[in-house]
């Protein structure tokens, strides 16, 4: 199981919100490109990289420090955040994104996702963020009223990595993950999905772990690593143990 250490950027700094409300942001790193090197030097395998702006926006908003941030360091990075045309998703593919993470336009725009990940293969990811099981988009500000298995199933079989499964109420929250809907999920589906939201401790990582058969290929780890909750090497070894 991977797991993904986040770098949100707001107003080119990082920042940690807590369930998506961009007013309740904590500065925890004013140097996007440091706190991915110590990511890095932590061992971590990937880097789950959010442009908060751009999401709001509908378009790249803090490019200058996602470059940075993908200069600094070897590991892979994944990118949302305001990529909603096939333009953008190759701009940040060019730069050396690893993979390109597609939410709004997933709902928005399906077939432009069908798309890219026909002009992409193994590097597009779909974001599912959700508030009582239906999704939400641009920034979490608008309720779709699409339930997150229904967007989900759409793109089955269409190519996508991964299904990263945010609960927009337990995301920054320290409220725990919420381990039955991410499971549900990942046992309806057969493309693999990434919990995203609530991790709070090594024993949200264990419960994640023990469910990793049912598709879980890894989750994504916030606030509780910046505020030193979560230990980076004990949580590591777990997951890939």
């Amino acid at each position: 199981m991977i797991l993904y250490p986040a770098i949100d950027l707001k107003d080119g700094v990082c920042v940690r919100l807590v369930r998506g409300e961009m007013s309740r942001a904590t500065i925890f790193n004013t140097d996007p490109a440091q706190q991915a090197r110590d990511f890095a030097a932590s061992g971590f395998e990937w880097l789950h990289l959010i442009d908060l702006n751009g999401a709001l926006e509908g378009r790249p908003v803090n490019a200058e420090a996602v470059a940075a941030v993908i200069e600094a360091v070897d590991i892979p990075v994944q990118l949302g955040g305001g990529i909603r045309n096939l333009e953008t998703v190759e701009t940040w593919l060019d730069a050396g994104c690893a993979r390109v993470i597609l939410g709004t336009a997933a709902l928005a725009d399906p077939d432009m996702v069908f798309t890219a990940c026909r002009r992409y293969p193994g590097r597009i990811v779909v974001g599912i963020d959700a508030r009582e099981g239906r999704v939400a988009t641009d920034g979490w500000t608008r309720d779709s009223g699409v339930r997150a298995l229904d967007l989900a199933l759409r793109f089955e079989d269409s190519g996508v990595a991964a299904i990263i499964y945010t609960d927009i109420n337990r995301d920054g929250a320290m409220a725990g993950v919420n381990v039955d809907a991410t499971v549900d999920l990942a046992f309806a589906l057969t493309t693999p999905v990434i919990a995203s939201g609530g991790v709070t401790s090594i024993a949200d990582i264990r419960e994640l772990k023990e469910n990793e058969a049912a598709g879980i290929e890894g989750t994504i780890c916030g606030r509780a690593l910046y505020d030193g909750r979560l230990d980076p090497e004990a949580a590591l070894a777990l997951a890939r143990a």
